[in-house]
């Protein structure tokens, strides 16, 4: 059926298996177990265009022949019921997923019903049986009943709920977790230095360049193309994408064990985000995060919890983030304002900014960032907006504040994710999906001070925010000297010396130049060319004295893997671990070089 991208299939249940029989339980259990198969053969055969439905025929048959008078037997012919099996079979009838009763000749379609129903707890409190009783009239009433088709039907709705339950808390101007409101006890104290479980992040090229979609990298900005391209020369990582390493901290759930908070996992207010890189997100990984309540500050509205999280490649620290989170309801408990801790927000120059920079989001451009760990369906669930306050599902904040900082590295790094050191913003103002986001920059030194825009309505969004950059000469002091510590190194070397003896050969054989951009920590730490084109060929560090034929992009420890063949070059070519620019197909012959003249 699926090659023929057609079919049509019948189940037939009963009568028995919808409302049960006495006496007839394994008999109903397969009749509704075969409905249950049909509904999801009708999911997953739609896209095919394979329809399933189900029929509950009240037929006479040699099952109910010595049940039943023979006048009844003769009204209730299979043959009024054929019709609407030959209906629901042909190619022009589009019911999938249908249940209907059938017999004598009526036909009726079958659908579930659900009451309104009602909530039986409250906030921070035990839910009984007693609850229960109490609200089983209304939990059993059928009017204004809903008629859910879909399981997103069914889980939206029970979603929906947790808004509701104690919903007089505030709305958050950036819901980009799960967590919420809360109101702390007189022991919040306890709270400072408490330790969230570790966890690990690990992600491919894969969930980089999904990012970077989602914060608006584009084809259409040729700086652009090395965050959502894997066999650019250059491929980087947004140095934003340091968040979603981290994210997991405030949406897993463990804020509720802070001790001395009484957190409700229902609302939240992201206040303030800060990012700091120690170096470059190499461009796959898996790092190991720690992470700590480092202070907790009575606003008198509520309190500001600052969760800090470290992420670690082996030893090596690589990003810190501080989420500053605002509880709503909770403060006036006599605590601190202020703290060393703060990674405080500045204000903008009171001056016309430097530089703007637009974007205009996708429609789209939630369900897309999404994609990057933040499920929330306040982003992409109309109906759960809506009990949020809104009229339409919101942008998450931390999507324009990748936004944001990819304009500023645009406008003042040339796009040079090795010039980022941090990044500092505040949530201002919710944006819709579809507005165009404007950034206004300041530069003072090697700080950007910004702020951003909802351009259709002129809101600021996102306020008191900077980016630091790398001074230039930093970058170059922290560049490592060609071919450092590379086990590339020798090789390139014991290919040169091999080539003195067979070089004329090799040649004749190859007529190529071949340009080596080897990588670790995924920044690009030596240059090597290959001269297999000129006199009796040669190598030499450093890029082709002329034009290359070929440029071969790769770790230093995969070239060692492809030389001693435990890689194979086309594997990791097409699963993006080896990048070639030029005429590739030249790349096939380096494998008789390594195979014949540079074993080891």
């Amino acid at each position: 059926m699926k090659k023929q991208k057609f079919g049509r299939i019948i189940m037939t249940s009963s009568a028995s298996g919808i409302y049960g029989n006495f006496g007839q339980a394994n008999y109903s259990a397969a009749k509704l177990g075969l409905l249950g198969l049909a509904n999801t053969l009708a999911i997953e055969g739609q896209k095919n265009n394979i329809h399933c439905n189900t029929i509950a025929p009240t037929a006479g048959s040699r099952l109910t022949k010595t049940v039943m008078p023979e006048d009844i037997l003769e009204a209730l012919k299979p043959d009024y019921v054929a019709p609407l099996v030959l209906w629901l079979c042909h190619e022009s009838c589009e019911e999938n997923g249908g249940l209907f009763e059938v017999g004598a000749g009526w036909i009726g379609k079958l659908r579930w019903e659900r009451s309104l129903g009602a909530i039986v707890r409250q906030r921070n409190q035990p839910m009984t049986p007693e609850a229960v009783k109490a609200n089983w009239r209304k939990i059993c009433d059928f009017e204004n009943a809903s008629k859910p088709q879909r399981i997103e039907e069914s889980t939206g709705s029970i979603i929906g709920v947790l808004s509701k339950i104690d919903s007089d808390g505030g709305v958050s101007a950036n819901h980009t977790s799960h967590a919420a409101s809360s109101k702390a006890t007189s022991g919040s104290g306890e709270a400072v230095g408490h330790k969230l479980p570790s966890f690990s992040s690990a992600y491919t090229e894969l969930e980089t360049i999904m990012y970077a979609l989602g914060v608006g990298a584009s084809v259409k900005e040729p700086k652009d193309l090395k965050f959502i391209y894997e066999g650019h020369s250059d491929f980087s990582c947004l140095p934003t994408f340091g968040v979603v390493i981290a994210q997991k901290s405030v949406m897993s759930g463990d804020l509720v064990e802070i001790p001395g908070l009484s957190i409700d996992l229902a609302k939240i207010l992201h206040g303030e985000q800060y990012l700091e890189l120690y170096k470059p997100l190499p461009r796959t990984g898996t790092l190991r995060n720690e992470t700590v309540v480092a202070d907790v500050l009575d606003k008198g509205s509520g309190l500001v919890i600052l969760i800090d999280v470290y992420s670690y490649s082996g030893k090596e620290l690589i990003c810190y983030n501080q989420f500053s989170l605002f509880l709503v309801g909770s403060g006036g408990i006599g605590g601190k304002r202020t703290s060393d801790k703060v990674k405080e927000a500045v204000a903008i120059p009171n001056r016309h900014p430097d530089a703007v920079l637009t974007d205009t989001t996708s429609l789209n451009q939630a369900a897309l960032y999404r994609l990057s760990g933040d499920w929330n369906p306040l982003h992409i669930d109309p109906n759960f907006a809506g009990l949020a306050g809104f009229n339409k599902p919101i942008l998450h904040g931390l999507c324009t504040f990748g936004f944001s900082a990819r304009h500023v590295l645009q406008q003042f790094a040339d796009s040079d994710v090795s010039r980022f050191k941090a990044i500092k913003a505040r949530f201002a103002k919710p944006v819709y999906p579809g507005q165009t986001l404007k950034t206004e920059m300041w530069k003072e030194g090697n700080r950007i001070h910004f702020q951003t825009k909802a351009q259709e309505t002129g809101n600021i969004v996102i306020s008191n925010a900077y980016v630091d950059l790398v001074p230039t000469s930093d970058v170059l002091a922290k560049t490592p000297s060609e071919g450092e510590e590379l086990q590339s190194s020798l090789v390139f070397e014991e290919i040169g010396r091999r080539l003195k003896d067979v070089g004329h050969e090799v040649v004749k054989k190859v007529n190529a130049v071949f340009e080596w951009h080897i990588t670790k920590d995924g920044s690009v730490a030596a240059k090597w060319t290959v001269d297999l084109k000129n006199g009796t060929g040669k190598v030499y560090q450093g890029p082709a004295k002329g034009s290359a034929d070929v440029t071969i992009t790769l770790s230093d420890e995969d070239f060692i893997g492809v030389v001693l063949g435990k890689i194979d070059p086309q594997k990791a070519f097409f699963s993006g671990r080896l990048k070639a620019k030029g005429n590739i197909m030249l790349s096939l012959k380096l494998q008789t070089i390594f195979k014949d003249y540079a074993k080891l």
